[in-house]
């Protein structure tokens, strides 16, 4: 048993006695006082009840300290429910009312300011703002509803009604938190709003505030393209479309000097009624549903057996990082590629990593292993994402990609960051790549730059595989 856990048992032991010691003491105090003043009237059955009341005495206490402690329903540090109690709660409230909202509001910077500032003034904040969103709701007349405490700085207030009603309410909050400051800190707030008409499931609903949330800070508007498609039926169609292999691929061809040197392929699941599921649609699910590692070495499979044995050109494939990091990835992969000799450095990987994998030496190991076995590894993204750029100085790799907002415009800021990210990559002897070059004036501006590999529709259009 770990050690906080028997401090708490301790805690509670010890409390439960404190609690117990004035009633006990009653107990046996009346007890006593009844034996002596009519020790002759008294009957065998005010013993066996002056037992069962002692007894029932002792379960009550230890009952109450244990059961009480363990069943919290406010978080210790905000003030606002609990997640677990929060989920239950809004449960039963979506269950109850047809039209329900939820909106997500966020501490944007809370881990800054941990870092900068110190936990102890981190939970002031949080505090704060917890506080600051109830005064907020309360001015608009808003009372009454559940508030909870997610995560880190998350906080989610359920509403009845459509979001409709709410929008516009939490578009200025968040417009309003620009002057929230706690003690001299700076405090960023987000905000996302979704209702029941995208799912009565809890946690589709709390996931896509996220994904919204997430979309809102970029910029983007959300794609309405799957929002006809419930988040359930989703992911059985992407479960549907594993077990039944139900995808199609498209490749676009890579020019260096002029000629193809290298394809990188692209999948789409296909949906029972023959819709195409776009990455974007269900990346997130197969990480969710654990089955990126079976996705990741179908594709790998198929590539391998109907496409890449027969090409003299590299093909590139986008694998998720955890698929490269994982045992029956890798095992399943190496007699894959034993079976195939001729593919030997015909392979690229293409790796794209949000968040930061610590332990970069087994990363390192791993990627060096695979390259040493004749598998090209690119970075993606390098530019645009902070993790590509760690990754870029601490392993060894075999080309870059850049971030494609580069090429967009492609005017004398963007050339001279591209300059500085090639003379890196040279020294380290690392091919350069750059897509989306849609017309001629780009190409020759890139081209102008030393960039090794140049991918665009202008130069080849996406095609579609048959096999």
């Amino acid at each position: 048993m770990l050690l906080p856990k028997t401090k708490e048992r301790e805690y509670r032991f010890k409390l439960a006695l404190r609690m117990g010691i004035p009633i006990f003491g009653l107990v046996l105090a009346l007890i006593s006082h009844t034996l002596i003043t009519s020790y002759e009237n008294l009957s065998a059955s005010f013993y066996i009840e002056s037992i069962i009341v002692l007894v029932f005495s002792i379960y009550f206490i230890f009952y109450l300290i244990y059961h009480g402690f363990e069943t919290k329903i406010t978080h210790s540090v905000t003030n606002a429910f609990t997640k677990e109690y929060l989920y239950e709660y809004l449960s039963k409230e979506i269950i109850t009312n047809k039209e329900y909202t939820l909106i997500l509001i966020s501490c944007d910077n809370i881990e800054d300011i941990n870092t900068r500032y110190g936990i102890q003034n981190g939970d002031k904040v949080l505090y704060e703002v917890s506080r600051w969103i109830s005064k907020y709701l309360k001015s608009k007349k808003i009372i009454n509803y559940p508030f909870g405490h997610i995560k880190n700085g998350d906080f989610v207030v359920g509403l009845k009604g459509t979001k409709e009603q709410y929008t516009t309410i939490m578009e200025l909050m968040c417009l309003k938190s620009d002057e929230l400051k706690v003690n001299d800190i700076e405090v960023n707030i987000s905000g996302a709003i979704n209702d029941t008409t995208y799912s009565y499931n809890l946690d589709y609903l709390i996931e896509n505030l996220f994904e919204i949330q997430k979309q809102n800070r970029n910029h983007k508007i959300q794609s309405s393209k799957y929002e006809e498609i419930s988040p359930s039926e989703l992911e059985s169609f992407v479960i549907k479309a594993l077990a039944n292999k139900s995808f199609v691929m498209k490749k676009q061809a890579i020019i260096e000097d002029d000629k193809v040197v290298m394809n990188e392929y692209f999948v789409k699941l296909i949906t029972p009624c023959g819709k195409e599921l776009h990455p974007k649609a269900y990346m997130k699910i197969l990480d969710k549903l654990r089955l990126m590692v079976d996705f990741d070495l179908m594709i790998l499979r198929n590539t391998i057996e109907e496409f890449a044995v027969e090409s003299q050109e590299i093909f590139a494939l986008n694998i998720s990082p955890t698929s490269i990091r994982n045992y029956k990835f890798l095992s399943e992969f190496k007699e894959l590629f034993k079976k195939n000799k001729d593919l030997q450095h015909k392979i690229m990987f293409i790796l794209n990593e949000r968040e930061y994998y610590s332990r970069i030496d087994r990363y390192k190991d791993i990627l060096d292993t695979l390259r040493a076995e004749g598998v090209l590894i690119a970075l993606d993204k390098l530019g645009a994402s902070h993790t590509s750029f760690l990754y870029f100085r601490e392993l060894n790799v075999d080309a870059v990609r850049f971030g494609a907002h580069y090429t967009k415009k492609l005017d004398e800021d963007d050339q001279i960051i591209l300059g500085g990210f090639i003379k890196m990559a040279k020294d380290r002897d690392v091919k350069t790549w750059v897509k989306m070059i849609e017309d001629q004036d780009k190409k020759e501006k890139v081209i102008s730059l030393g960039i090794d590999y140049i991918q665009g529709k202008y130069l080849a259009p996406l095609e579609k595989l048959e096999g």
